[in-house]
């Protein structure tokens, strides 16, 4: 081999490994999640857990409102990152002790950054590994979902049925551009959001009621002591549908473009 001619390095996206660089975020946060999910901390997302803390909630919030809300912020950009079950209480619990329409926006701020959080680690750790591991037809849908990501994601964000963690995940590994992954996230959740804020912002009366027959089942030591509360009867049957109308409203245009391009395709 010629003296002058310089030593090739390999490319790491090319030989299927994960730059080291790159793949520490991604172990830091699975990291941080086991660590909740081991030490039993998920479990404080729950409406006993609300209960227990009202009055210091309440208390904390007429002192230090602004703290208050960034606090609650925190926590649910925290939930969702780590992909913590709970957001829809979360956001129930944003309706009750904000109001509708801060609780609401509070949610749907903070978990579209927790959610592009995971996009951004994600990406950054698994670019390129759909096409590595999968080859040239799951690189071709990766394509096809791109040129049409704004539809495909906003009707995966609309319609409830989707796991939002999934849906966090999927964008990343097809290389939807981070514009597109946080418009449609906000926008897309919207709907579901203010309508657990409003549900939470309605059970003030319900909730004191539950919270005092509660209070006394643990003064009284009879066990076990439950709120009777299903955070899933916000989503009445009705809501579901429209919900579900919006998400295939969303993708009215990408089939109205099918249709024109088989029918140019055929003339």
């Amino acid at each position: 081999m010629p003296l002058d001619e310089p030593t090739k390095t390999p490319d790491p996206r090319s030989s299927g490994r994960f730059p080291a660089g790159k793949i520490w975020p991604l172990i830091v946060l699975l990291a941080a999640g086991a660590l909740v999910f081991g030490m039993g901390w998920h479990r404080e997302l729950s409406i006993e857990g609300l209960v227990r803390r009202r009055a210091l909630l309440d208390g904390f919030i007429t002192t230090h409102y602004f703290g208050a809300l960034a606090t609650f912020m925190g926590i649910y950009v925290a939930a969702i990152a780590l992909s913590v079950p709970g957001g829809a209480l979360l956001t129930i619990a944003g309706g009750l002790l904000f109001g509708w329409l801060i609780g609401g926006i509070a949610a749907a701020v903070a978990a579209t950054v927790g959610a592009t959080l995971v996009f951004l680690v994600v990406r950054n750790a698994l670019s390129g590994y759909v096409e590595r591991r999968f080859g040239p037809r799951m690189a071709k849908l990766a394509r096809g979902f791109q040129a049409d990501a704004f539809n495909y994601l906003l009707f995966l964000r609309l319609v409830p049925a989707f796991p939002f963690f999934l849906v966090n995940l999927a964008p990343a590994l097809f290389g939807v551009r981070t514009g597109t992954f946080v418009v449609t996230t906000f926008i897309g959740i919207l709907p579901g959001t203010f309508a657990y804020a409003f549900f939470g912002a309605g059970l003030d009366s319900a909730f004191g009621a539950q919270e005092n027959a509660y209070k006394a089942c643990l003064a009284a030591g009879t066990q076990p002591c439950e709120l009777a509360l299903d955070v899933r009867a916000a989503l009445t049957p009705k809501l579901l549908l429209a919900f579900a109308a919006l998400g295939l409203l969303a993708l009215l245009p990408v089939v109205l473009r099918r249709w024109r391009s088989t029918g140019d395709a055929s003339a």
